[in-house]
């Protein structure tokens, strides 16, 4: 069941999502960009990027993912699109707007995995050491070079490339960075006039359970060895480039930081709480960073002064007294329509009206109720008439062989002595015979739970309006006015029936012959007798024949009153059966809210009842009452009961997918809805529907406080901090005109836009920079075990720690 209620929710939220996100403006890139992801581990970002870029940039046709791993086939691109090869995914890449992933495999740089000791140092030992990697290395980025030059037509300009290099800080091949970085410069520098370099490296916190120590202990080393390479007077010369003859020609960084910008981030925020997605969050960031660095401004807006990014002027902006340049972290914050929590509260809705419908029969008086279920008193009299031999059968009596008294003799007898003198017992076993015992078999072989299922199956269909939450009602010894009670009551009152014609049936039977009224004849002694014995047939025995009738009525109603109740729990079985479904639908819809974050899952409940009722009523006057019990829409809800909940949940499922979430209502922008939602009266709360700053100003506190950055440092104010955020959304739209004048005049930090025609969210991409290595809460906490490893005999490095910076 939860699963189900998840595919649902979250296919219609991505649904949703996509939609929107096809209807808003996507922003295009201005230059060429490659994402160069180096380490196995890197290669977690690749897809999660891929699919960012091709929602929010129009020309992702043209941007190039090159994965350095050490091994083939690892995770990261995907599966229908993994290529084995570079040349196989050049090849693929030229005839498809397929997402242009190459791998260029460096095997057997780390032959020996299990020496955590010095794995770093063996990579760069074997890089060096082993020219085949190399090879590889610069094929790979000559092939991405060639297929850049074919996409050129998609870029405003080809004058820069963006080279964003990714890769997670304990993976023990960012000893490369700075051969692989250069390289890859050296060789796009052939095709571009310049190279924007830039340095994302992910730190992974949480996950430190199965290498706890080393991979901080890994992660130091490199930040280590990252300051180096960020330092003003950072020099590098190797032979690099290979020629396809195999000559080698010398690559030169000249004194200065290696990369442009170096971002940190972090799966803990500054907080230090983990962030929701982990480092799904981290990937989507420098997807919007990218955008923000190399965004191809609309001609509109080109002259306009919109707060729009100056990368020059950030980077300076970070750089301290002493030359020394400081790290950059960023917090992203999206802000969407609650699509999984609306679409788990209409389905709830959505049943809710059915369970209304469905208990909103016409009142019906107990001879309907009764008739309904076939014991109305004709028709339980019809019955008895079947079971209970005729009257006319006393006729047969008559024929009885008499013992020859005298009418004389006769008449001073009460009835019983005249019966015994007459016939002896052969009136009581010819009645026993063939009326009790008739009777009792005829009763046996009566088949009343079938006759009653027969009957409710049949009027069932006749009311459609008649369902099992009434059979159940009718059938609660709970409920006045229950066919089960009337039908107790019957019995007692047959119980005192039986006994007052029990007694009068005794009393005839005592009264003496000559009281009985009847055709005296004088001297007609036979006549007499005969006379006498017709009258007493019609007298004693239709009172015993009238007796047997109510003994037997009472019978089947006392056999009814174990039917009714056996009904009753079955019936009462499928009302369960509801509430359980009610409760679990209401509790994933109220989870759904709750889990979304306070201020935008505000008033969803109320609000979607409401649009869900409305929009089930316009259903109901273009196709009818019933609508929701037509097959194309719910269908026979006790049959689907029957089959099990979760066919009725599809059922509501489909509904809501066909004909409620594809309705007008469920049509609005994000802004639009949440304005909506927001004013939604809700008397029995006694809330205030907020005004549409107070709204504004809630949905702005929560971008900021989203918006966190992710990394934790010492200090929260730390010296250098610098801070630019973005807003990504339609400058146009009131909320975004509202928080670009928020604190306008006494803002310490600078807030752009990035204009984005859209109607499915916002977002804010909050910057900060001018914090060092030591700033870190993870340097701190990662620099013990560096330091413990280190004295245990572990090797991190290639160059001498002569040459690397001091730790402080």
């Amino acid at each position: 069941m939860r699963e189900l209620l998840d595919r649902f929710a979250a296919d219609y939220s991505a649904a949703e999502h996509k939609l929107r996100g096809l209807e808003d403006d996507q922003s295009s890139i201005h230059y060429p960009t490659v994402f160069l992801f180096v380490g196995d581990e890197a290669g977690h970002a690749i897809e999660p990027m891929i699919l960012s870029n091709e929602l929010k940039w129009d020309n992702n046709a043209g941007v190039i993912y090159l994965h350095v791993s050490t091994s083939e086939g690892k995770a990261g691109t995907r599966k229908s699109e993994q290529i084995s090869s570079a040349s196989a995914s050049f090849e693929a890449g030229k005839s498809s707007s397929a997402p242009k992933v190459f791998r260029a495999a460096l095997t057997g740089l780390t032959a020996d995995q299990s020496e955590k000791r010095t794995v770093r140092k063996d990579i760069a030992a074997a890089f060096r050491e082993e020219g085949r990697h190399l090879i590889e290395l610069n094929r790979s980025l000559r092939q991405v070079s060639d297929t850049i030059a074919d996409y050129g037509r998609l870029y405003a300009s080809f004058d820069r490339l963006h080279l964003a290099v990714i890769t997670r800080v304990d993976d023990p091949m960012n000893i490369l960075i700075p051969e692989i970085s250069l390289l890859a410069q050296s060789i796009f520098l052939q095709l571009f006039k310049s190279v924007q370099m830039d340095l994302y490296a992910l730190i992974n916190e949480r996950e430190q359970s199965e290498t706890f120590g080393y991979a901080g202990a890994a992660g130091i080393g490199f930040l280590r060895e990252l300051e180096g390479m960020q330092r003003p007077e950072f020099t590098f010369s190797a032979k690099l480039q290979v020629t396809g003859d195999g000559l080698a020609i010398p690559v030169e960084h000249k004194q200065s930081p290696l990369f442009d910008l170096v971002y940190l981030l972090s799966d803990r925020n500054e907080r230090g709480m983990t962030t929701l997605n982990g480092m799904q969050d981290n990937y989507e960031m420098i997807c919007r960073i990218l955008l923000l660095k190399n965004r191809k401004r609309k001609e509109a807006l080109v002259q306009s002064n919109d707060g729009s990014y100056n990368n020059a002027s950030f980077r300076n902006s970070l750089m301290a007294e002493s030359g020394r340049q400081g790290f950059v972290s960023a917090g992203l914050a999206q802000v969407k329509r609650p699509t999984y929590a609306i679409a788990l509260t209409v389905l709830y809705h959505l049943f809710e009206l059915l369970i209304a419908r469905l208990q909103n029969a016409p009142a019906r008086d107990n001879k309907e109720k009764m008739a309904f279920f076939g014991i109305d008193d004709a028709a339980m009299e019809a019955r008895v008439a079947q079971i209970v031999p005729g009257e006319d059968k006393l006729a047969d009596m008559t024929g009885l062989l008499t013992s020859g008294v005298r009418f004389e003799q006769l008449r001073r007898m009460s009835l019983r002595e005249a019966e015994e003198a007459l016939f002896g017992d052969g009136c009581a076993l010819f009645f026993r015979k063939h009326f009790i015992e008739a009777a009792g078999m005829r009763l046996s072989e009566l088949k009343a739970a079938e006759e009653l299922r027969r009957f409710i199956a049949r009027n069932s269909k006749e009311q459609p309006r008649i369902c099992f939450y009434q059979v159940s009602e009718w059938t609660d010894e709970n409920v006045d006015g229950s066919v089960l009670n009337v039908v107790r009551a019957r019995i007692r009152e047959l119980a005192r029936e039986i006994g007052i014609a029990g007694e009068e049936l005794e009393r005839t039977r005592e009264a003496r012959v000559e009281d009985l009224k009847f055709q005296r004849l004088p001297f007609m002694e036979k006549q007499n007798v005969r006379s006498f014995i017709r009258a007493f047939f019609d007298t004693v025995y239709r009172q015993q024949w009238q007796l047997l009738r109510l003994e037997t009525e009472l019978a089947m109603y006392r056999k009814l009153v174990s039917l009714l109740e056996q009904l009753h729990e079955g019936y009462q079985s499928r009302v369960r059966q509801m509430n359980a479904l009610e409760g679990q639908l209401k509790a994933a819809a109220l989870q759904s809210i709750r889990s979304a974050d306070d201020y935008i899952g505000q008033n969803v409940f109320e609000y979607y009842e409401r649009v869900t009722e409305g929009v089930m009523k316009e259903i109901a006057e273009k196709r009818g009452e019933e609508v929701l019990f037509e097959e194309r829409f719910v269908g026979n809800v006790t049959e689907l009961l029957e089959q099990g909940d979760h066919l009725l949940l599809e059922r509501l499922i489909d509904v809501c997918r066909k004909h409620i979430l594809t309705a007008e209502p469920f049509n609005q922008s994000f802004e639009e809805e949440l304005l909506l939602r927001a004013n939604v009266s809700v008397a029995y709360s006694n809330r205030k529907a907020l005004s549409r700053d107070e709204l504004f100003q809630q949905l702005y506190r929560t971008l900021e406080d989203n918006a966190a950055i992710n990394i934790r440092l010492l200090d929260y104010t730390h010296e250098h901090r610098y801070e630019e955020k973005y807003l990504f959304g339609d400058r146009e739209s009131e909320f975004i005109r509202f928080a670009l004048g928020v604190d306008e005049t006494t803002r310490i930090y600078k807030l752009g836009c990035v204009h984005e025609r859209r109607s499915s969210g916002v977002e804010k991409l909050n910057l900060m920079g001018g914090f060092h290595l030591e700033d870190l809460m993870y340097y701190r906490n990662g620099k013990v075990y560096y330091e413990t490893y280190l004295q245990n005999g572990y090797e991190f490095h290639a160059l001498d720690p002569a040459f690397l910076p001091e730790l402080r």
